[in-house]
């Protein structure tokens, strides 16, 4: 669907046709290769946006990740080569306040339909780690700039990622009216799809030992909030910071106090702080994955299936009945 790329299509075979078919045969297979010049074209910021525009784009949609399998996306930065995927794209799909590189990136590119995942529903603040913090001053200061940060991981809760979806959809009917139709079947049929998942997380977490469980960090505060749990995290939200000691102490305090069993940690940063906790306070540890991306360590080949590795894992913790 891209108009640059179509004129550069026509351009090609205009001239392929003046020297013969073989060329223009060389030159459709050329083609083939390098463009989907007919496809709404759709660069998203990482795998939860990437997943929804492959599934509400469906054939008509060609999609690009800026984030690689297996990279933390919080770290990301936009190479030169992004900035012009960005620039001859159709639209750009990104969650604002996830990813600072890709946020500016964004700003700074002409593309007409820019679709920010945090504007099609409502994000919260979910102080991870308040009661971790003491002391005055410049540490206190970041602190509490931390707590009341806005939380970004909405599609760990299904009602959320929902929203999303349907925004999304609209946001695609409108930049690609010509399939329409099928956008909003599609995010119809995905919507449906998240809501029997978040069926199963309500039938699931129902009845559980306990309401509290420890993540590496505050990815998890939707849906904590969704089925009424307390995620208690190691780090913030920022995977990649440290916890003071008085946290560590305070989280081996409340394990035993809440009937904690279970450490969970993710794929794609390290697990040595959650696995340091658990054999000090002699807890177990598990994955619970924040689903920033999907690899080969993944408990799931896409959304739906790790989501629902998820949810055996939490049954495993809390107890359930």
């Amino acid at each position: 669907m891209n108009v640059r790329r179509r004129l550069i299509s026509a351009t090609a075979v205009t001239a392929a046709t003046a020297l013969g078919l073989g060329a223009l045969s060389a030159c459709s297979s050329d083609s083939a290769a390098t463009g989907n010049s007919d496809k709404f074209d759709v660069v998203a910021s990482f795998y939860p946006m990437a997943f929804l525009a492959e599934q509400i784009g469906g054939d008509h949609a060609n999609v690009t990740s800026l984030t690689e399998p297996g990279q933390e996306p919080h770290d990301l930065e936009i190479s030169t080569k992004q900035r012009a995927q960005l620039e001859e794209a159709d639209a750009a799909l990104y969650l604002k306040g996830l990813q600072p590189a890709v946020d500016e990136a964004v700003s700074q590119t002409g593309i007409k339909t820019k679709i920010d995942a945090a504007g099609l529903t409502t994000l919260e603040d979910h102080g991870s780690t308040e009661h971790e913090h003491e002391g005055e001053g410049e540490e206190a200061g970041n602190a509490e700039e931390e707590e009341h940060a806005r939380d970004p991981h909405v599609w760990l809760d299904p009602v959320k990622y929902a929203e999303v979806a349907e925004g999304v959809g609209k946001a695609f009917e409108k930049a690609d009216p010509d399939h329409a139709a099928d956008y909003k079947k599609n995010t119809a049929a995905l919507v449906k799809k998240l809501n029997g998942l978040n069926g199963d997380f309500e039938n699931g977490l129902k009845n559980t030992k306990t309401k509290v469980f420890f993540t590496n960090h505050a990815a998890f505060g939707y849906l904590a909030e969704r089925y009424g749990l307390t995620q208690e995290a190691i780090s913030g939200l920022d995977p990649e910071s440290e916890p003071s000691a008085a946290r560590v102490r305070e989280l081996q305090q409340e394990a035993k106090a809440d009937g904690v069993t279970t450490v969970f940690y993710e794929t794609l940063v390290s697990d040595k702080t959650a696995k340091t906790l658990a054999k000090d306070a002699k807890l177990k540890t598990d994955v619970l994955d924040p689903l920033e991306g999907i690899t080969d360590k993944s408990r799931g080949d896409d959304y739906f299936q790790v989501m629902e590795a998820n949810l055996k894992a939490l049954q495993a913790a809390l107890g359930a009945k």
